[in-house]
């Protein structure tokens, strides 16, 4: 067995490890009434939806805007066009998150739309900045054996560079999903759901468990989304580079 298949067992372990924990925690805790009904495993269900579906649409919409505008970039005809790009893609993560999603709030509305246009801003730069650097790392001979055979350039994307770069830009897309599901937790603050709602309830109403509950389910939740992003990973690496 190799290395990353046994750190992908052990990832998997420890994740399961830490939510038994925390579930029997939580089964034993000498817990109020309050932080009964906040804890309802019905409730922490549908804030888990909530944070799943902002955080996959989210992914969603970042995938289909960074990864074909990655590809256009390293085309000659736009290449000079990349790092002015690239600069305005890291407005994103240059600017704090949480301004970022009050700001839009203010102009786009309250509600979960405007969360997700939030994290599509603060999310697309490693998906794009990936995506240019694995395509940028193609061995140029390659690419022109391929059009020596008689391969179109459309051929060549697909069948040479694209392959080639699944590792590099497979690696933005899993840094991109994990900083999804951590950000997503400021959805709460514009009405947009997820589990940051039981971290604000437990500050605002000084709930200690509640706040390390909330806490420890996003976290649980990243890593989770991290093990399925490292999964994806190895099994979309093309054999030759594996």
């Amino acid at each position: 067995m190799s290395a990353e298949r046994r750190g992908l067992i052990f990832q998997l372990l420890g994740i399961a490890a830490a939510f038994a924990i925390l579930v029997i925690w939580l089964v034993t805790a000498d817990l109020t009434e309050t932080e009964r009904q906040t804890l309802d495993p019905a409730t922490i269900l549908k804030y888990t939806q909530q944070h799943l579906e902002i955080t996959l649409i989210s992914a969603v919409i970042v995938l289909l805007i960074a990864i074909p505008l990655g590809i256009l970039l390293t085309r000659p005809s736009v290449r000079k066009a990349a790092p002015a790009v690239r600069a305005v893609a890291n407005f994103g993560q240059a600017a704090p998150a949480i301004g970022v999603i009050v700001l839009l709030a203010f102009w786009l509305g309250f509600g979960a739309r405007t969360a997700i246009v939030s994290l599509v801003i603060y999310a697309i730069l490693p998906v794009l900045s990936n995506t240019i650097v694995g395509l940028q790392q193609v061995d140029q001979r390659l690419v022109e054996a391929g059009r020596g055979i008689g391969m179109s350039q459309l051929a060549v994307l697909f069948k040479i560079e694209l392959p080639l770069a699944v590792p590099v830009m497979l690696a933005g897309i899993r840094t991109a999903l994990v900083l999804l599901v951590g950000t997503a937790t400021l959805a709460t603050f514009i009405n947009g759901g997820g589990l940051g709602i039981l971290i604000t309830t437990g500050v605002n109403l000084n709930l200690n468990v509640v706040l390390i509950a909330g806490s420890l389910l996003v976290a649980l939740l990243a890593l989770t989304i991290d093990w399925v992003g490292r999964l994806v990973e190895q099994l979309a690496r093309p054999k030759g580079l594996s």
